[in-house]
């Protein structure tokens, strides 16, 4: 009697939308750290209480989210010949009807086609003055990702995420890397939870910019004070393609 299910099945979403979040990270080679402006999902499952979807939003990393009805307009597809049933049939036209699905895929023309197929219609077209007539099971459909976004999904949702990285989104991923890289050095030089620093840094770039703005690195470090020399514990570090060397000295 104590077992609350609406909030059961509110977890089952969140874990099923995070799942398929990170996936869609990893399919665009996005790192968590990463953060990014949208994130939208569609699935037959009902939310209870509509506050439980800001864990998704903690755990994927995105600034927005939003429930959407269909995923149409983040996905296109690839259409190809079923061999096995287009051949018998129109053996001689395969070449024609290769060339026409080619020239309709990953268009708006082939999420109207697949919509039409799933719903019994036939796809009707010419080829060199033959009419060719394509049931959904004469055709091979690959669902593909519209640029700047990435879609996963499975049997009841689909989560996409909008890869499109603003130039604040870029700067904030840095912050978290860098605060991250930070953290990491502190725990190897043996320094306590309690002790400050100071964080020296030498490079150019990108990080460096991030890392002189503060962006809140220094108080998230407890770092008192950034220096241009390299002074204490140093390491070198890879962030976003830039080469960074930090070092953290106890105060």
């Amino acid at each position: 009697s104590m077992v609350n299910k609406e909030l059961e099945q509110d977890m089952d979403f969140v874990l099923n939308a995070v799942v398929l979040g990170r996936a869609a990270r990893n399919k665009a080679n996005i790192k968590n750290r990463q953060p990014l402006s949208s994130l939208y999902i569609q699935a037959q499952k009902k939310v209870y209480d509509p506050n439980i979807i800001n864990l998704v939003a903690e755990e994927i990393n995105v600034k927005n989210i939003e429930i959407v009805k269909d995923d149409s307009k983040f996905v296109t597809y690839e259409l190809k010949p079923q061999l096995k049933t287009v051949g018998p049939k129109y053996g001689k036209s395969l070449g024609g009807i290769r060339n026409y699905l080619q020239s309709v895929s990953l268009t708006d023309a082939a999420t109207k086609i697949v919509a039409d197929v799933n719903n019994g219609k036939a796809l009707t077209f010419d080829v060199n003055g033959e009419t060719i007539e394509l049931t959904k099971d004469d055709l091979l459909i690959a669902p593909m990702n519209k640029p700047g976004y990435a879609l996963e999904a499975d049997a009841v949702m689909s989560v996409v995420i909008d890869t499109n990285l603003t130039e604040d989104l870029i700067k904030e991923g840095i912050a978290r890397e860098l605060t991250s890289k930070i953290q990491t050095m502190r725990k190897d030089a043996g320094f306590e939870v309690v002790d400050h620093i100071v964080v020296g840094y030498e490079g150019q770039g990108k990080a460096i910019d991030v890392l002189k703005s503060d962006a809140g690195i220094l108080s998230g470090v407890l770092a008192d004070k950034l220096a241009d020399t390299l002074d204490g514990y140093t390491q070198e570090w890879d962030i976003n393609g830039e080469t960074v060397k930090l070092s953290v000295k106890k105060i």
